[in-house]
């Protein structure tokens, strides 16, 4: 096998499971990940998250706020076979609380791979990494509770010999209503080309359509999420062979999801304990990736997510798993630094 072919098989095995229906269809997978453990925590994407982390705007530029002056945010993950992630952030008001902008970049780095030729023959070692550096932009419309922001990407990508490079643009929109702490958002994702692509063999970018709604509790510390994700291909739900049913006289009733199913798997509960607090827990459930990575008579809490964040002065610490199966979860850490 080539190492062109041989490196794309491997990243294509450790793409979130997330992405297992849909993310064959285009390259640089790794915009899809989660941008903070706390957007990890509710489920993996998010885009009703507003807080002071600048990290929030790599999801939702929309949601560029005031709060975030002078904020710096970073987070690593050391993801499935010693993959490493990360993202680094930062914000600026330039325009008397009615202007942000701010910058952000997201690294993946698969690591070290043994090369071979086309008739096995060992070669030099390999790697590949993955980077986007992304300004983001947002203000108010007028004197409404819309927000609207923009998100500007550079990608780049080097995968053994071969590198490409793509520029794409995230639009998002946000209604914020702070006498029912409601917010509701809509965000376009990864609309773009490849300026330069692997080998002259063009591929499509992660184009995603997300919606999502959030409001805290009146008379509870809590704010519950719903976000609707991948509304830009309905149907995401397929046949799983492993979960036919086969009867004594050898005939196969095929896995049938239904509407309701399908509906599903667009969609991602969270909720937040002590939102605005010091210290606040986190909780998500992603049902496609619960439903696509279930075994059945296994319990392995596949989709679901957890966090915590601590607040110490100027520093907040962040925290969240998930567990995929019994055999891979991941861990992912976050510090936010207030530099006023």
């Amino acid at each position: 096998m080539k190492p062109k072919l041989f490196l794309l098989a491997i990243i294509s095995g450790m793409t979130w499971s997330s992405l297992a229906q849909i993310g064959g269809q285009s390259t640089y997978q790794f915009l899809n990940l989660p941008n903070s453990p706390k957007l990890s925590a509710l489920g993996g994407k998010n885009i009703t998250s507003y807080s002071s982390d600048p990290a929030n705007a790599l999801a939702n530029p929309a949601l560029i706020n005031f709060e975030m002056h002078n904020q710096m945010s970073a987070n690593y993950m050391n993801y499935f076979a010693d993959v490493n992630y990360g993202t680094a952030s930062y914000a600026y008001d330039f325009g008397r609380r009615t202007q942000m902008i701010q910058a952000g970049v997201t690294y993946i780095d698969y690591g070290s791979f043994d090369g071979y030729d086309e008739s096995g023959n060992s070669t030099l070692e390999f790697g590949g990494q993955e980077a986007a550096f992304s300004v983001g932009y947002a203000r108010r419309l007028g004197r409404t509770d819309f927000y609207a922001g923009a998100n500007l990407k550079l990608i780049s990508s080097k995968l053994e010999q071969y590198t490409s490079f793509a520029g794409a643009l995230d639009l998002g929109i946000s209604y914020i209503y702070s006498e029912w702490d409601l917010i509701v958002s809509g965000v376009v994702r990864n609309a773009g080309i490849q300026f330069e692509a692997f080998n002259e063999v063009r591929e499509p970018l992660p184009f995603e359509v997300i919606l999502g709604i959030s409001q805290t509790l009146k008379k509870a510390p809590i704010r519950w999420h719903i976000t609707l994700e991948n509304l830009q291909e309905w149907n995401i739900a397929f046949r799983n062979t492993a979960r036919d049913v086969e009867d004594l006289s050898g005939n196969v009733t095929p896995d049938d999801p239904g509407f309701i199913n399908n509906v599903l798997r667009h969609t991602i509960l969270g909720a937040e304990l002590f939102p605005d607090g010091g210290f606040s827990i986190q909780l998500g459930y992603n049902f496609r990736r619960g439903e696509e990575l279930r075994i059945q008579d296994q319990r392995a809490f596949s989709g679901l997510t957890g966090g915590v964040s601590i607040r110490f002065n100027k520093v907040r610490f962040s925290y969240s798993y998930a567990q995929f199966n019994r055999a891979a979860s991941s861990s992912f850490f976050g510090l936010m630094i207030n530099l006023q």
